[in-house]
């Protein structure tokens, strides 16, 4: 099956561009029907029915209060993550779509992506999505494989994963799902097979995780225990390198650290995130970049137990526990982390306006003659591909 083209959803795909990276809007649905032992996000399982109901009408309430906080009149992308978006029902998305229409003008052909997990129960909503506006699905794949994919927790197994993505490429115009290597005992030429199968059923954008053992996960204690073995650093290193080399050779080069995708299909959303654009996080845990006082940004974060946040926001009208301005040094910081992450690199310039300072010469002559970064033109500066190996040494030096 061959790689294919982005279709554009009602006519056009609206593109942000370094200069305009858009408004965003995200919400998290925190529910999961089991929790997966590598996750640290916040999710939380619930052994009683949901009421869908009333979650729908708080994040129309949280949405209203985020409306009055945003400078932009229209929105661009808008992101269903989680937990588990998938385990909501049609109707709820489509009452939190039409709450968002309601305060913001979306923008024609805006990216409206929901995060799904590939079970047989959860494809079948699929069309029910779509009639709500959803345009891209993000499937949690995971691995290709059954013993990986019990070992990673995951209730699916290999040949659910394969009816879900064949559904989505079916019915929403864009599809993406996630794939996670450096798994336990995983060898090069076994990831190389994988990849190129998940090539082979990738539609426009494939996501490519390197298993990290997050503290407070089931993992991080197995990893201590020294029952849970992951490939050491040089073989990290390796896979990283063959996975960056096959999807450029298939069609689907890296244009983020972890994202790869036909020219032209990139993440709308995330690329909002990476370009340093502004966005609202509304549910429970959600975070956000607001415009305050003076054109400075604000960090947002809500209350992340879904009761306690469902509770304040039928209080007054918000979840949100931290609006924080950010200093200047704080936005030059976020800017270089996220857009360091990118192909294309950084606008210099606007870096600079926002840190109050030019880059030092020593440091940037230092790094570019280590191979680590280099200039593109006389506006953009980016990590090299051995830059991205080590990108935490190279922020600490440039920030």
């Amino acid at each position: 099956m061959a790689v294919r083209p982005p279709a554009p959803a009602g006519g056009r795909i609206f593109t942000p561009g370094p200069d305009d990276p858009g408004f965003g809007i995200y919400v998290h649905w925190p529910f999961c029907a089991a929790k997966c032992p590598y996750c640290d996000f916040n999710s939380h399982v619930r052994h009683v029915a949901i009421d869908q109901q009333r979650y729908a009408a708080a994040f129309k309430a949280e949405l209203a209060h985020m409306a009055q906080r945003s400078s932009s009149s229209r929105v661009t992308s808008v992101f269903l993550g989680g937990g588990t978006p998938s385990l909501m029902e049609p109707a709820t998305v489509e009452a939190i779509l039409s709450a968002i229409s309601q305060f913001w003008t979306i923008e024609d052909g805006a990216e409206i992506t929901l995060e799904a997990n590939p079970t047989s129960v959860e494809a079948e909503r699929f069309r029910g999505y779509r009639a709500a506006g959803v345009n891209r699905v993000s499937l949690g794949v995971q691995a290709l494989n059954n013993p990986d994919l019990k070992r990673l927790g995951r209730m699916h197994d290999v040949a659910q994963a394969l009816q879900a993505i064949e559904l989505a490429r079916d019915i929403f115009p864009r599809l993406s799902f996630d794939l996670i290597y450096a798994r336990p005992d995983q060898r090069p030429d076994d990831w190389a097979l994988e990849l190129n199968r998940a090539i082979d059923l990738a539609a426009d954008h494939l996501s490519l995780y390197q298993l990290t053992i997050e503290e407070g996960t089931p993992f991080y204690s197995l990893h201590r225990a020294g029952k849970l073995i992951v490939p050491d650093g040089e073989t990290s290193a390796e896979l990283y390198e063959l996975t960056g080399n096959i999807t450029a050779e298939r069609g689907l080069p890296a244009y983020e650290i972890s994202n790869h995708s036909v020219p032209g299909a990139e993440s709308r959303h995330n690329l909002t995130y990476w370009r340093y654009g502004l966005y609202a996080g509304v549910g429970p845990g959600a975070h956000g970049r607001l415009p305050g006082a003076g054109g400075r940004r604000h960090a947002t974060a809500n209350e992340r137990h879904p009761e306690s946040w469902l509770a304040m926001v039928e209080n007054a009208g918000s979840g949100c526990v931290v609006d924080e301005p950010l200093s200047d040094h704080d936005q030059a910081e976020e800017m270089l982390l996220m857009g360091l992450r990118l192909k294309e690199g950084i606008d210099v310039q606007r870096w600079s306006e926002l840190s109050g300072r030019d880059f030092e010469p020593e440091t940037e002559s230092m790094l570019a003659g280590l191979g680590m970064i280099e200039r593109v033109g006389n506006r953009r500066l980016r990590a090299t591909p051995a830059g991205m190996l080590v990108l935490d040494t190279v922020l600490a030096h440039l920030a």
